[in-house]
């Protein structure tokens, strides 16, 4: 994930937002925010002959030195091309690239509704930790409403 896929990242982020059930955020950040709180080594975007499908992303989960070897899994996948394989692809190259990082445990927090990434995650060796219930306060469709957010993680068998 490079600044020239900014636009179409954020155009991306902005669908996931926009469909109620991919993440708490309401807006859309500035690329210069939202690059600033990935890790540089551990993002990427699946692309086909003329956009991008989809992009995913680690985050740090702590700036604390015990928590170095964690991070967060952003994944989102353009509405069009939901279900192509692009978002199989696009953790499978965070979970090699956190590997080769060092990092031994990879965590997603996933609204129970959005159930096609829930699967994705646990067909890629993610395991259930549990449910988060009324984690936050939702403000979507001009309601707010307490959601629940699945927790999933994943530890290396490499990185021990």
């Amino acid at each position: 994930m490079l600044p020239e896929h900014a636009d179409e990242v954020l155009a991306i982020f902005q669908a996931g937002i926009d469909s109620g059930n991919a993440t708490f955020e309401t807006t859309c950040p500035a690329w210069e925010k939202f690059s600033a709180g990935k890790l540089a080594d551990h993002r990427f975007v699946a692309r086909d002959a003329d956009r991008v499908l989809g992009w995913a992303a680690l985050s740090p989960i702590s700036d604390r030195p015990v928590y170095a070897g964690v991070a967060e899994v952003s994944i989102y996948i353009h509405p069009e091309a939901q279900g192509r394989g692009a978002g199989r692809a696009l953790l499978g190259a965070l979970i090699d690239s956190s590997e080769r990082g060092g990092l031994w445990t990879l965590q997603a927090g996933i609204f129970p509704e959005n159930a096609a990434s829930i699967r994705l995650h646990e067909s890629l060796g993610f395991r259930l930790v549990g449910v988060r219930e009324h984690l936050g306060r939702h403000d979507f469709g001009g309601r707010s409403v307490w959601r629940d957010v699945v927790l999933l993680e994943r530890r290396s068998d490499i990185v021990v």
